[in-house]
């Protein structure tokens, strides 16, 4: 007997918010609700951003990166790894988080004259 498959979320937004969303074995409906949407129609929205269905505007995207515990840039970033970097700088604490982008913005900065 096999399982039918789940279709895949069409977007990238939508990809990281049902990753997420399953991570913290939240429903749609749990998630809908905490970003203040009706209970009745929770799940039916949170679905329809997950599948690309619909495009979720700017600030309830907003709203689903601050319950999700994630910065708005992860929801968008294409490239994999460098949302992980993203996610792996959010989690650090304000002042490890300034000096950890310090020290990878100087290895990142080419030498100039004066630093030569």
């Amino acid at each position: 007997m096999s399982r039918s498959k789940q279709p895949q979320p069409a977007n990238i937004t939508g990809r990281r918010i049902r990753a997420l969303r399953e991570e913290l074995v939240w429903s749609q409906e749990t998630l809908g609700v905490a970003i203040g949407i009706d209970e009745s129609s929770a799940r039916a929205r949170i679905s329809r951003y997950e599948l690309g269905v619909h495009e979720p505007p700017l600030p309830t995207v907003r709203l689903i990166a601050d319950a999700l515990n994630v910065p708005l840039s992860y929801l968008y970033c294409e490239d994999d790894r460098i949302a992980l970097l993203l996610l792996a700088i959010h989690r650090l604490n304000p002042e490890q988080r300034a000096q950890r982008v310090d020290q990878f913005l100087d290895l990142l900065t080419p030498p100039t004259a004066d630093t030569l």
